[in-house]
């Protein structure tokens, strides 16, 4: 797979959830790649764990968590 296939398949998966309503919980980096915690309304109702490993996935999560921010401000 390519790294351009392998980004655009984190891409997917990232605005699947943002689309559902899930918001982002919490960011943890390691050197295995970026923990994404998403969580539906309150921590209780639905939790999902996404582990993106392209740098690509981990920049554009932090682009749509900023813009998110943004727009609640």
């Amino acid at each position: 797979m390519s790294a351009f296939e392998e980004f655009d398949k984190e891409r997917r998966e990232i605005d699947e959830l943002l689309f559902k309503g899930y918001h982002v919980a919490a960011i943890r980096e390691d050197l295995d790649g970026a923990k994404v915690t998403f969580v539906m309304g309150k921590p209780d109702k639905g939790q999902v764990t996404l582990l993106l490993l392209t740098a690509d996935a981990r920049k554009y999560i932090v682009t749509r968590y900023m813009e998110g921010k943004r727009a609640n401000a």
